[in-house]
């Protein structure tokens, strides 16, 4: 499946020239499809490895970066993350860097594999804080660790309102596009925080990049975001999960109104865009924005009942 238009095409062919090249110790082991995100597609590699390639030359740009940082950040953090293995280079058959990691095991989050959401929503809570005190290690925003999620609001708002418009005319009978809109407006007219410090930004920690072991939190996974910035989009796809994991993560975060109601101008923002950019070549992810959007419709109508409980 081909989502942008400058993307390089992989099939199990390219993935074995580059192995037997750079790799030859690994050439022979099975190798099978291993999902694909919207920046990177992965196969497995016999029982212990997972090979990751990125779809497009801006996407090529993390694996540097989590070859750098991924093994500093490891000790200090509550959970498994990835370890890379392998070093791959730019090759005739996949003109970009790529990488080999070792495998985890784990489930994606969900019915079957969570069996107290409540302590799930703790346990990332705690990642989340574990890595927002990790030291920076003279790391700063710049480069390959700046992203736009680590920034401000403001910045997005042209963008962001060209994909509420686009919103309107795909999926606006389904989804309250101008009740949303509202929400994104009411976090820009927010003041600016006395005191934010920077800090380490793992920057998407929805369902599929969350690993679970015995129904807890054992591995998080591509940290192709991974930057430096202000940790209000970090809270953001905790409108993926259900209501009591996310009123679990913020008891344990102990976040404020305001850092909230900025994240889930991120998660509008995420949502909207995402619903823009991929409608007409990934529907199982704008399955997902959709999900993501409805749950902050719902999640903001009981906050306002439960603060006007006379009001229907």
């Amino acid at each position: 499946m081909t989502l942008h238009e400058n993307e390089i095409p992989v099939d199990e062919t390219t993935v074995r020239s580059l192995l037997e090249a750079q790799c030859p110790e690994w050439a022979g082991l099975p190798l099978s499809r291993a999902g694909a995100g919207t920046d990177n597609t992965m196969y497995r590699l016999g029982d212990a490895l997972l090979v990751r390639l990125p779809r497009t030359a801006g996407n090529g740009q993390s694996i540097q970066k989590e070859r750098d940082w991924l093994p500093r950040l490891a000790p200090h953090l509550p959970c498994s993350i990835p370890t890379p293995v392998h070093a791959g280079t730019p090759a005739d058959a996949f003109p970009l860097p790529w990488s080999v990691y070792r495998w985890i095991d784990g489930a994606e989050p969900g019915p079957d594999t969570v069996r107290d959401w409540a302590v799930f929503g703790a346990d990332l809570a705690v990642f989340v804080r574990e890595l927002h005190g990790v030291d920076l290690m003279g790391a700063a925003r710049a480069d390959d660790l700046g992203w736009y999620r680590g920034g401000d609001l403001e910045p997005c708002d042209e963008w962001v309102g060209k994909s509420f418009d686009d919103c309107r005319a795909t999926v606006g009978a389904e989804l309250d596009i101008d009740a949303l809109e509202r929400l994104w407006r009411a976090a820009l007219a927010l003041p600016d925080p006395a005191a934010r410090r920077q800090v380490w930004l793992h920057g998407d920690l929805k369902p599929s990049n969350l690993l679970v072991r015995n129904g807890r939190l054992h591995a998080v996974i591509d940290f192709g975001g991974l930057s430096i910035g202000f940790p209000d989009a970090e809270h953001a796809t905790v409108w993926d999960l259900p209501a009591q994991a996310r009123q679990a993560y913020w008891d344990t975060m102990g976040l404020d109104e305001a850092t909230w109601a900025r994240a889930r101008a991120w998660a509008v923002a995420v949502g909207v865009s995402g619903i823009s950019y991929y409608w007409g070549t990934f529907p199982a992810f704008v399955a997902e924005c959709r999900a993501r959007l409805q749950a902050i419709l719902a999640d903001a109508a009981g906050r306002r009942h439960a603060a006007n409980p006379t009001q229907s």
